[in-house]
């Protein structure tokens, strides 16, 4: 999988923060350019990241050592740190839509012998909050807290189906993400136009725009606060093993999955 896969920024969409705590928004900047890291940073990569002094940036990392929110291995090169496991495992058990899902996939059959994740949107990417990987070789492993560019995956698109056309062309004003294969969507008005089948059709698909030779179908999820998508469902399968019937088949169940979630979740039928 392409790089920027795994290291997409978490703040591409946002305005430019505003804040009495400087300290607080560059701690929390460096520790997003280590999530977004597919290996350790030095000192002198945190500093090109987030165009913090170097000087500045060495007090602030010692003190979030400490802290055990970023880790300094023997090179000198930093990582996330286990404290953050702690907050995120409390996000996740205070989030009911991952709680319903766990316990909704333990009373079904649905997909167990494929690739299922769980996500919510962010801003313009994914954030990935249960995944059941399966035995098939995609090429790539999904895992809890992974972030990718919603535009390219099937529950980005299932979610961003439920927002009007304003607020999607809102948040690609600025330009589409890196693409993650020569199939990735390309321009904003050509992923108005896959929504707008999405729409149609109840589910999404992404044909090899996330990763080459892997397909994946998606589908919203609702809770009882009305039509925006508070999450979305999606199973992934080997292109090679889907025909226009198999996709079909397959998007008519990823919906009926997720239709059972949001009815779990309070959503009116």
């Amino acid at each position: 999988m392409p790089k920027s896969a795994y290291a997409t920024p978490a703040d591409d969409a946002s305005p430019p923060m505003k804040s009495t705590s400087p300290a607080v928004v560059r701690a929390v900047q460096v520790m997003d350019a280590m999530a977004a890291a597919t290996e350790p940073l030095t000192l002198a990569e945190l500093t090109r990241l987030t165009g913090a002094p170097k000087s500045s940036l060495h007090g602030l990392c010692d003190t979030l050592v400490q802290l055990r929110l970023i880790k300094r291995l023997p090179n000198g090169a930093m990582m996330v740190g286990p404290h953050v496991m702690g907050w995120a495992n409390a996000f996740l058990s205070q989030t009911q839509i991952t709680e319903e899902f766990r316990a909704l996939w333990d009373a079904t059959d649905a997909f167990h012998d494929a690739t299922v994740t769980l996500s919510m949107l962010d801003g313009i990417d994914v954030v990935y909050l249960a995944c059941q990987n399966g035995d098939r070789p995609l090429g790539v492993t999904f895992r809890i807290g992974m972030r990718l560019p919603a535009p390219y995956t099937a529950t980005g698109k299932a979610m961003m189906s439920t927002l009007s056309p304003a607020e999607v062309r809102h948040l690609f004003a600025g330009g589409m993400p890196a693409p993650l294969t020569r199939a990735s969507v390309a321009s904003p008005e050509a992923l108005a136009a896959e929504l707008e089948q999405v729409r149609v059709a109840g589910y999404s698909t992404d044909n090899g725009q996330m990763r080459d030779g892997m397909t994946c179908f998606g589908a919203p999820v609702f809770d009882a606060t009305g039509p925006r998508a508070v999450g979305a469902i999606a199973v992934s399968y080997l292109t090679n093993e889907i025909d226009v019937t198999t996709g079909e088949r397959i998007g008519r169940e990823v919906r009926a999955l997720a239709d059972r979630l949001s009815a779990r979740l309070g959503a009116p039928a």
